[in-house]
């Protein structure tokens, strides 16, 4: 038998996926549908990561080291600076109505009043 080689794997990093607005739109949006907050401020750290952390951090006009801050787990960053964060990494946040599912019609397949014998 020969000698059998220990697979090596290197552990996931996002960031190295995340080289384009249409893909770090979509990983940001699925992070907003996730009820966990940190898996936003993760995203968003990732894509940070992969854009450079001081470019985006000099872009949103803030400082290194409060965007550390910032985009740590458990976190509760400012309104106005994940606005500027989402600016600086090339994409917006948009607000779409929730798909209501339609229901039918109340009056189809009733009958007329005019048709009801009491």
């Amino acid at each position: 038998m020969g000698k059998s080689k220990d697979l090596e794997l290197k552990p996931f990093d996002a960031s190295d996926y995340l080289d384009d607005e249409e893909t770090i739109a979509a990983y940001l949006t699925a992070a907003l549908e996730d009820p966990d907050p940190n898996a936003f401020l993760t995203a968003v750290r990732d894509i940070a990561k992969a854009r450079g952390i001081a470019t985006v951090a000099d872009d949103a006009g803030v400082g290194r080291e409060s965007l550390y801050k910032s985009l740590k787990p458990g976190s509760q960053p400012r309104f106005a600076t994940v606005r500027k964060l989402i600016a600086a990494l090339g994409v917006k946040l948009e607000i779409v109505p929730l798909e209501i599912p339609e229901f039918p019609d109340v009056d189809e397949g009733l009958p007329e009043l005019d048709d009801i014998i009491i």
